[in-house]
């Protein structure tokens, strides 16, 4: 018997399998917020030479400072040498900086001075917290085939509540850079021994739509940003706010059981059935449930990695700069996070009728068009934030169904591991824009038409059972690869 028949058994999508999706849900509301979080607390602000506080040439004429630009102050304060010299020599400010605060209270930029020659140290900071999510990506998801998902999500959620919140205590941008490394590595495994949980207690036939709909909770927490982030214009009072609720999603996790399927396939099919029987006591099922028995692989299958890399560099290349748009940051996150709603309900439908393969292909496909196309800029990159983001609805669902159980924690870990170099990357590219202004989107959307093309040549998933052995996604395979060469020699 398979485990999708136990499940059956068991309820199908009961009591249980509602409460289980909505406590693994319920968080990623706040891990979009971990994600964008730099765009916020690492905001530039308008800024300029801080003026001395001595009488100058200016006041001594009674001529009011805020009558005078920038570069009449720097002239009156810091004046040339020799009046004959065409262009003088750049200086740093003495006095230090201003900061407007008419967009941002406090941030990192503000705090540490991370302007001019210490600039590029802004977007450094969200490059090293993705460094994190990567490092995470690669620990977590072995670590979580070895010794489970529920104790790694309980850490996971316990580390990022701690580490987190302590961020908000960095005395330094080192020591800012070092916290915001470590909650990254903690982002990878609440999500993916979140999916992992989800997906190996919930029957086929519903699989497509909780996946979808868990994928809206990121997507509310976008536009939860933008009005949390309003509110709280202190970099350091957001930080708590976007981290503290992970203590009770911490007390919440003891409540998961963890996946039978794991369980069996490592060799503990008595704990399994203590799982299955509690989901049909929860589920007001009779407790009549076979064992099951499933054989164990050793081998990975590494085809999703490429739309990973992909998805996720073309979409932070157009999330993690909102300041570039030249419009209010809050509005721009707003309007970023509630395109993802019809996006993803797009993403749904297609998802369910058409199919894993060319839903994955045709989200790449529109969002490189779009990208290459950004002449009006603003409207356009919404647009392509939206194709993106229905494509992430795909790829992680798709992710999952393609790796079989015994090693779906680390081949998803090697997945994010790939989407995390895309999301490190993404900031980075945006320099060439010093030497190229269209050169990012043509790097961006070449990446996505790139993963289109891959994808077209994964197997399709939909209505299929989760596999749970190597050998299950080989005969899936043999079986696919058979239907398509006979359909070859037919016509």
């Amino acid at each position: 018997m398979g485990f999708a028949d136990v499940l059956d058994q068991v309820g199908g999508f009961g009591r249980f399998q509602f409460i289980h999706v909505a406590l693994l849900s319920i968080p990623g509301l706040l891990m979009a917020s971990q994600n964008l979080l730099n765009n916020f607390t690492a905001g530039m602000p308008g800024h300029r030479c801080s003026v001395p506080n001595r009488t100058s040439l200016a006041l001594s004429h009674n001529v009011s400072l805020s009558e005078l630009s920038d570069a009449q102050i720097l002239q009156a304060f810091i004046p040339t040498a020799d009046g004959n010299v065409t262009e003088a020599d750049t200086e740093t400010c003495p006095d230090g900086w201003t900061y407007e605060k008419t967009e941002f209270l406090k941030t990192i930029v503000t705090e540490w001075d991370l302007v001019c020659a210490l600039g590029p140290l802004r977007r450094m900071s969200q490059t090293i917290y993705m460094g994190g999510v990567l490092a995470g990506a690669i620990i977590f998801g072995g670590l979580s085939d070895r010794f489970g998902r529920r104790a790694l999500l309980i850490w996971s959620h316990f580390q990022l509540a701690t580490l987190g919140t302590c961020t908000a205590l960095s005395p330094s941008y080192l020591a800012y850079c070092i916290l915001r490394f470590l909650t990254g590595m903690s982002v990878s495994g609440v999500i993916l021994n979140a999916f992992s949980l989800q997906m190996e207690w919930i029957p086929t036939k519903s699989r497509t739509v909780v996946g979808s709909i868990a994928s809206f909770f990121f997507t509310v927490g976008q536009v939860v940003l933008a009005g949390v982030a309003y509110s709280l214009r202190d970099w350091r009072q957001l930080q708590v706010a976007v981290c503290a609720p992970f203590y009770i999603f911490f007390i919440c996790s003891w409540w998961f059981s963890e996946s039978a399927r794991w369980l069996v396939l490592n060799r503990r099919s008595a704990e399994a059935l203590k799982h299955i029987h509690r989901v049909a006591r929860i589920n007001k099922r009779p407790e009549m449930v076979e064992k099951i028995t499933l054989e164990e692989g050793d081998a990975y299958n590494f085809f999703p990695t490429r739309d990973r890399f992909s998805t996720s560099f073309a979409y932070y290349g157009l999330a993690m700069d909102l300041q570039k748009f030249g419009v209010n940051i809050y509005l721009v996150q707003l309007i970023f996070g509630a395109v993802d709603f019809p996006a993803k309900l797009g993403a749904l439908m297609a998802l369910t009728f058409v199919g894993r393969r060319v839903t994955q292909s045709a989200c790449l496909f529109l969002s490189a068009i779009v990208i290459f196309l950004q002449t009006v800029r603003t409207a356009l990159a919404v647009l392509g934030k939206g194709f993106t983001s229905a494509s992430f609805t795909c790829v992680y669902l798709y992710t999952g169904e393609l790796y079989p159980t015994v090693i779906r924690q680390t081949g998803m870990g090697f997945s994010s591991t790939m989407a995390r170099v895309g999301s490190m990357a993404a900031p980075a590219v945006l320099i060439l824009e010093d030497v190229l202004p269209a050169l990012p989107s043509i790097i961006y959307g070449g990446s996505a038409v790139l993963a289109g093309i891959l994808a077209i040549f994964l197997p399709e998933t939909l209505n299929v059972p989760l596999p749970d052995t190597i050998e299950d996604v080989e005969e899936k395979w043999t079986k696919d690869k058979g239907r398509q060469l006979m359909e070859k020699l037919r016509g």
